[in-house]
Protein backbone atom coordinates (compact mmCIF):
# COMPACT_ATOMS: atom_id res chain seq x y z
CA UNK A 1 0.00 0.00 0.00
CA UNK A 2 1.38 3.37 -1.17
CA UNK A 3 1.56 6.50 1.74
CA UNK A 4 -1.51 8.09 -0.15
CA UNK A 5 -3.45 5.55 -0.12
CA UNK A 6 -2.79 4.75 3.50
CA UNK A 7 -3.71 8.96 4.31
CA UNK A 8 -7.30 9.34 6.09
CA UNK A 9 -8.57 12.16 3.79
CA UNK A 10 -10.75 13.06 7.09
CA UNK A 11 -7.65 14.17 9.13
CA UNK A 12 -5.66 16.13 6.79
CA UNK A 13 -3.80 19.20 8.51
CA UNK A 14 -5.53 22.30 7.07
CA UNK A 15 -2.27 23.84 6.97
CA UNK A 16 1.44 22.42 6.37
CA UNK A 17 4.58 24.43 6.37
CA UNK A 18 7.51 23.45 5.16
CA UNK A 19 11.18 24.39 5.61
CA UNK A 20 13.04 22.99 2.15
CA UNK A 21 16.65 22.49 2.89
CA UNK A 22 19.35 20.23 1.03
CA UNK A 23 19.72 22.05 -2.57
CA UNK A 24 23.19 22.79 -2.13
CA UNK A 25 24.29 19.20 -0.32
CA UNK A 26 22.35 17.43 -3.20
CA UNK A 27 24.21 19.01 -5.62
CA UNK A 28 27.47 18.75 -3.93
CA UNK A 29 26.89 14.90 -3.77
CA UNK A 30 26.66 15.43 -7.41
CA UNK A 31 29.72 17.06 -8.44
CA UNK A 32 27.47 19.96 -9.49
CA UNK A 33 27.22 23.61 -7.83
CA UNK A 34 24.80 24.84 -5.22
CA UNK A 35 22.47 26.53 -8.17
CA UNK A 36 21.93 23.40 -9.74
CA UNK A 37 20.68 22.06 -6.54
CA UNK A 38 18.77 25.15 -6.25
CA UNK A 39 17.03 24.71 -9.69
CA UNK A 40 16.69 20.99 -9.14
CA UNK A 41 14.58 22.01 -5.92
CA UNK A 42 12.02 23.76 -8.36
CA UNK A 43 10.81 20.62 -9.06
CA UNK A 44 9.72 19.17 -5.68
CA UNK A 45 8.74 22.58 -5.23
CA UNK A 46 6.19 21.68 -8.21
CA UNK A 47 5.62 18.24 -7.24
CA UNK A 48 4.70 19.57 -3.41
CA UNK A 49 2.25 21.94 -4.56
CA UNK A 50 0.22 19.42 -7.15
CA UNK A 51 0.05 16.52 -3.68
CA UNK A 52 -1.06 19.76 -1.62
CA UNK A 53 -3.75 20.63 -4.23
CA UNK A 54 -5.11 16.93 -5.04
CA UNK A 55 -5.25 16.35 -1.14
CA UNK A 56 -7.48 19.56 -0.81
CA UNK A 57 -4.83 20.90 2.58
CA UNK A 58 -5.49 24.50 2.98
CA UNK A 59 -2.75 26.48 3.27
CA UNK A 60 0.82 25.41 1.95
CA UNK A 61 3.45 27.82 3.48
CA UNK A 62 7.06 27.48 1.57
CA UNK A 63 10.38 28.80 3.44
CA UNK A 64 11.52 29.80 0.04
CA UNK A 65 14.61 32.51 1.41
CA UNK A 66 14.47 33.92 4.99
CA UNK A 67 16.91 37.57 6.08
CA UNK A 68 19.86 35.28 6.88
CA UNK A 69 19.81 33.89 3.47
CA UNK A 70 21.01 37.56 2.15
CA UNK A 71 24.49 37.01 3.64
CA UNK A 72 25.09 34.17 1.28
CA UNK A 73 27.97 35.11 -2.01
CA UNK A 74 25.95 37.57 -3.98
CA UNK A 75 26.17 35.23 -6.84
CA UNK A 76 24.24 32.81 -5.11
CA UNK A 77 21.44 35.31 -4.09
CA UNK A 78 21.23 36.44 -7.51
CA UNK A 79 20.82 33.22 -8.56
CA UNK A 80 17.98 32.11 -6.17
CA UNK A 81 16.09 35.67 -6.89
CA UNK A 82 16.72 34.61 -10.84
CA UNK A 83 15.15 31.18 -9.93
CA UNK A 84 11.72 32.83 -8.32
CA UNK A 85 11.12 35.66 -11.13
CA UNK A 86 11.53 32.51 -13.49
CA UNK A 87 9.55 30.38 -11.41
CA UNK A 88 6.92 33.10 -11.14
CA UNK A 89 6.80 33.60 -14.54
CA UNK A 90 6.35 30.13 -16.24
CA UNK A 91 4.44 29.15 -13.38
CA UNK A 92 1.53 31.46 -12.89
CA UNK A 93 -0.90 30.38 -15.30
CA UNK A 94 -0.33 26.84 -13.65
CA UNK A 95 -1.98 28.22 -10.30
CA UNK A 96 -4.54 29.87 -11.69
CA UNK A 97 -5.81 27.18 -14.03
CA UNK A 98 -5.84 25.05 -10.79
CA UNK A 99 -7.41 27.36 -8.89
CA UNK A 100 -4.05 28.36 -6.21
CA UNK A 101 -4.13 31.27 -4.96
CA UNK A 102 -0.70 32.96 -4.19
CA UNK A 103 0.28 35.04 -1.03
CA UNK A 104 4.22 36.27 0.00
CA UNK A 105 5.11 36.95 3.66
CA UNK A 106 8.19 38.42 4.65
CA UNK A 107 10.24 42.13 4.28
CA UNK A 108 9.14 42.14 1.13
CA UNK A 109 10.70 45.87 0.60
CA UNK A 110 14.25 44.38 0.36
CA UNK A 111 13.68 42.49 -2.62
CA UNK A 112 14.59 43.84 -5.80
CA UNK A 113 11.47 45.68 -7.81
CA UNK A 114 11.35 42.81 -10.58
CA UNK A 115 11.47 40.19 -7.86
CA UNK A 116 8.90 41.98 -5.56
CA UNK A 117 7.16 43.21 -8.70
CA UNK A 118 6.92 39.52 -10.40
CA UNK A 119 5.66 38.79 -6.54
CA UNK A 120 3.00 41.32 -6.60
CA UNK A 121 1.27 40.16 -9.94
CA UNK A 122 0.83 36.83 -9.49
CA UNK A 123 -0.42 37.77 -6.13
CA UNK A 124 -2.46 39.36 -7.66
CA UNK A 125 -3.52 37.25 -10.58
CA UNK A 126 -4.63 34.55 -7.77
CA UNK A 127 -6.13 36.53 -5.39
CA UNK A 128 -9.84 35.34 -6.72
CA UNK A 129 -8.70 31.77 -6.37
CA UNK A 130 -10.60 29.48 -3.84
CA UNK A 131 -8.56 26.49 -3.70
CA UNK A 132 -4.79 25.93 -2.22
CA UNK A 133 -3.39 29.07 -0.51
CA UNK A 134 0.09 28.74 -1.43
CA UNK A 135 1.76 31.11 0.96
CA UNK A 136 6.11 31.71 0.02
CA UNK A 137 8.39 32.83 3.08
CA UNK A 138 10.61 35.52 1.32
CA UNK A 139 13.03 37.38 3.01
CA UNK A 140 10.80 36.37 6.15
CA UNK A 141 12.35 35.89 9.39
CA UNK A 142 10.30 35.06 12.45
CA UNK A 143 11.62 37.34 14.34
CA UNK A 144 11.46 40.41 12.42
CA UNK A 145 7.80 38.97 11.67
CA UNK A 146 7.21 39.75 15.74
CA UNK A 147 9.28 42.80 16.28
CA UNK A 148 7.64 44.46 13.10
CA UNK A 149 4.10 43.25 14.94
CA UNK A 150 4.86 44.20 18.57
CA UNK A 151 6.27 47.88 16.64
CA UNK A 152 2.66 48.26 15.30
CA UNK A 153 1.18 47.25 18.08
CA UNK A 154 2.75 49.84 20.23
CA UNK A 155 1.40 52.83 17.91
CA UNK A 156 -1.69 51.72 18.14
CA UNK A 157 -1.88 51.61 21.80
CA UNK A 158 0.09 55.14 21.64
CA UNK A 159 -2.36 56.33 19.07
CA UNK A 160 -5.31 54.85 21.01
CA UNK A 161 -6.60 52.80 18.56
CA UNK A 162 -6.13 49.66 20.96
CA UNK A 163 -6.27 50.05 24.83
CA UNK A 164 -3.57 47.93 25.80
CA UNK A 165 -5.66 46.05 28.96
CA UNK A 166 -7.08 44.59 25.59
CA UNK A 167 -4.54 42.85 24.31
CA UNK A 168 -3.98 39.25 24.50
CA UNK A 169 -2.48 36.52 21.88
CA UNK A 170 -5.26 36.89 19.59
CA UNK A 171 -4.79 40.65 19.60
CA UNK A 172 -1.06 40.34 18.82
CA UNK A 173 -1.61 37.58 16.36
CA UNK A 174 -3.64 40.60 13.94
CA UNK A 175 -0.24 41.77 13.51
CA UNK A 176 1.33 38.81 12.27
CA UNK A 177 1.90 38.64 8.69
CA UNK A 178 0.23 35.75 8.76
CA UNK A 179 -3.17 37.16 10.48
CA UNK A 180 -6.07 35.30 9.01
CA UNK A 181 -4.14 32.40 8.58
CA UNK A 182 -4.42 29.24 10.35
CA UNK A 183 -1.27 27.92 12.33
CA UNK A 184 0.43 24.84 10.78
CA UNK A 185 -1.13 21.46 11.78
CA UNK A 186 2.40 19.99 10.30
CA UNK A 187 6.03 21.48 9.87
CA UNK A 188 8.34 19.65 7.81
CA UNK A 189 12.15 19.90 7.54
CA UNK A 190 14.27 18.21 5.03
CA UNK A 191 17.44 17.59 4.52
CA UNK A 192 18.37 15.98 8.83
CA UNK A 193 18.79 19.22 9.85
CA UNK A 194 16.67 19.20 13.44
CA UNK A 195 15.51 22.85 14.26
CA UNK A 196 13.45 25.48 12.61
CA UNK A 197 15.59 27.92 11.79
CA UNK A 198 13.29 31.36 12.53
CA UNK A 199 10.83 30.08 11.21
CA UNK A 200 6.91 30.60 11.72
CA UNK A 201 8.00 30.70 16.08
CA UNK A 202 5.11 32.02 17.31
CA UNK A 203 2.89 30.29 14.47
CA UNK A 204 4.42 26.76 15.55
CA UNK A 205 3.62 26.89 18.65
CA UNK A 206 1.24 23.23 19.05
CA UNK A 207 2.64 22.33 15.58
CA UNK A 208 3.46 18.89 14.95
CA UNK A 209 7.61 18.68 13.57
CA UNK A 210 8.28 15.79 11.01
CA UNK A 211 11.71 15.88 10.40
CA UNK A 212 13.83 13.57 7.69
CA UNK A 213 16.81 13.26 6.23
CA UNK A 214 15.65 13.12 2.27
CA UNK A 215 17.47 16.10 0.60
CA UNK A 216 14.60 18.55 -1.07
CA UNK A 217 15.29 17.98 -4.35
CA UNK A 218 14.46 14.05 -3.34
CA UNK A 219 11.19 14.91 -1.49
CA UNK A 220 8.75 14.17 -3.86
CA UNK A 221 5.04 13.55 -3.49
CA UNK A 222 5.35 10.06 -1.74
CA UNK A 223 7.41 11.70 0.77
CA UNK A 224 4.93 14.19 1.21
CA UNK A 225 2.62 11.63 1.69
CA UNK A 226 4.77 9.91 4.00
CA UNK A 227 4.67 13.10 6.30
CA UNK A 228 0.86 13.32 5.51
CA UNK A 229 0.54 9.79 7.35
CA UNK A 230 2.84 10.18 9.84
CA UNK A 231 1.22 12.89 11.21
CA UNK A 232 -1.87 11.31 11.58
CA UNK A 233 -0.55 8.14 13.52
CA UNK A 234 0.28 11.55 16.79
CA UNK A 235 -2.03 12.45 18.97
CA UNK A 236 -2.87 16.25 19.38
CA UNK A 237 -3.64 16.74 23.00
CA UNK A 238 -2.67 20.28 23.26
CA UNK A 239 -1.98 20.74 27.22
CA UNK A 240 -4.94 17.92 27.57
CA UNK A 241 -4.56 14.28 28.92
CA UNK A 242 -5.05 11.63 26.23
CA UNK A 243 -8.65 10.71 28.30
CA UNK A 244 -9.59 14.13 27.76
CA UNK A 245 -8.79 14.13 23.83
CA UNK A 246 -10.06 10.56 23.48
CA UNK A 247 -13.60 12.27 25.23
CA UNK A 248 -14.01 14.47 22.47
Amino acid sequence: MTFKEQINTDRLPSHVAIIMDGNGRWARQRGMDRIFGHRQGVNTVREVIEAAAELQVRYLTLYAFSTENWERPDDEVSALMGIMVQSLNDETQTLIKNNIKLMAIGDTNRLSDDVRNRFMETIRLTSEDTGLNLIIAMSYSSRWEITEAAKKLSSDIESGIIDRRSVDEFCFEKYLTTSGVPDPELMIRTSGEIRISNFLLWQLAYTELYFTDVLWPDFGKEEFYKAIVEFQKRERRFGKTSEQVSEN
